[in-house]
C-alpha cells in the first residue's frame, strides 16, 4: 500500500523504575496504489497496557490484540492516491512491571522502508550501561560504541540508531543494561 521513506521513533522512559513510558513515531511514507483510506498502525505492548493513543492526521477507529502487538486502523479522512506523500505523527504511553537491570524496545519492518532511526530516551539518575543492537532473522548482535550515547540538555539520556534500506521482515531491537 505503501513505502516508508523515514522512520524514526523515541521511547521516552519516564521514571527510574521504567513503570510508564512515552513512545513518538514519524513515518515519511509515499502510496504505492490509489484510494488508500486508512492505514495500519503497530504497537508493542498489549492494549491494557497503552493509553492516550494519538495520531494526526487521521482518526483511531479500532485497536485489537495479535500476540504481544496491538493494531491500530487509522482513518484518514482523505483518499490518497499513487506518489502521494504523508507525514504520519503517533504518540501512546505505556505502562507496565518495572524494568531490571536489562531493557530492550525494537521495531518490525513490514513495509519497504528506506531509513529508520530508534531512540531511547533514559531518566537523568539512570543511564544507559551498555548498548547493543539485535537483528532478530540475522540472530546478530553489535555492540554500539559510546557515540551511540548521549547526554541531554535537560540531564536525561539518548541512545540513537539509525540504518539505510533495513532488510523487509527483519525485527530491529535496540537493548541496554542500566
Amino acid at each position: 500500500m505503501y513505502e516508508v521513506l523515514d522512520y524514526q521513533s523515541t521511547l521516552e522512559i519516564l521514571d527510574p523504575r521504567g513503570m510508564v513510558a512515552k513512545f513518538n513515531k514519524t513515518e515519511k511514507v509515499r502510496f504505492l496504489q490509489d484510494n488508500v483510506i486508512a492505514i495500519q498502525d503497530l504497537l508493542w505492548g498489549i492494549k491494557k497496557n497503552i493509553y492516550a493513543y494519538k495520531c494526526a492526521p487521521g482518526v483511531p477507529v479500532d485497536f485489537y490484540a495479535t500476540d504481544h502487538k496491538t493494531s491500530v486502523v487509522i482513518s484518514l479522512r482523505k483518499i490518497y492516491s499513487s506518489k502521494d506523500e504523508l507525514d504520519l505523527n503517533m504518540q501512546w504511553y505505556l505502562k507496565g512491571e518495572p524494568i531490571g537491570k536489562a531493557g530492550s524496545w525494537g521495531t518490525h519492518i513490514n513495509r519497504y522502508t528506506h531509513k529508520i532511526t530508534l531512540n531511547v530516551v533514559f531518566p537523568a539518575g539512570r543511564p544507559p550501561i551498555r548498548v547493543w543492537i539485535c537483528e532478530g532473522n540475522k540472530k546478530k548482535s553489535i555492540e554500539l560504541g559510546k557515540e551511540s550515547i548521549s547526554q541531554l540538555p535537560d540531564k536525561q539520556w539518548q541512545i540513537s540508531w539509525e540504518k539505510k534500506n533495513p532488510r523487509l521482515y527483519e525485527t530491529y531491537t535496540l537493548k541496554w543494561d542500566w
